[in-house]
């Protein structure tokens, strides 16, 4: 059975960029949700002994599963977003990860620019990703619960969450500020 990850900060910890109430809402409801309905689905089933990561894989596309699929791709990608936050600002990358980002973005503004574009663009719910796959770094988009691990688009390396969930309380439908936010105050490399 699966716990909800431990965050490594406070509830109010990313304050002013996202609201306690915004981390409450999102962590203590949506996330746990999503947690206990996938313990509650997997109960008595051969998921039941898998890591989250099979669970998602094996549960993609299979009709009968679907909702087995939705809540572990939530889980999953959730968890993802608490260790893609900082609550002490924005970082530049290391060295060498920078080297990489530069190879495939030409700069780190660029890099931000295209992630911002891209993370708007996400048309309803959803996150944007940024992955690497073949040792080549890529920014791609997901709807709802899907992930690039069901997506084979790569290892996942950082997220947004693009849900409105993730910023409406604090930020309306201006989900351009909220990962101009992200990008430059709140992302943990």
């Amino acid at each position: 059975m699966f716990e909800m990850k431990k965050l490594d900060f406070e509830l109010s910890a990313l304050e002013p960029y996202i609201s306690a109430k915004t981390m409450d809402f999102h962590y203590n409801k949506h996330y746990k949700g999503y947690v206990d309905k996938l313990n509650e689905l997997i109960a008595g089933t051969p998921y039941e002994k898998m890591s989250l990561e099979r669970i998602i894989k094996e549960s993609y596309n299979k009709p009968n599963d679907k909702a087995i699929y939705n809540n572990a791709g939530q889980v999953y990608n959730h968890q993802m977003f608490w260790e893609s936050l900082s609550d002490k600002g924005a970082k530049m990358p290391a060295e060498k990860f920078m080297q990489q980002i530069e190879n495939a973005f030409e700069t780190y503004d660029n890099f931000k620019k295209i992630f911002k574009a891209k993370a708007v663009a996400q048309f309803g719910s959803g996150w944007c990703w940024l992955v690497q796959k073949d040792n080549k770094l890529d920014i791609v988009t997901t709807s709802n619960a899907d992930n690039p691990l069901s997506l084979n688009l790569g290892q996942p390396i950082v997220v947004a969450d693009v849900w409105e969930h993730a910023y409406y309380l604090d930020y309306q439908n201006k989900r351009a500020d909220f990962i101009e936010a992200f990008l430059e105050h709140l992302i943990k490399w």
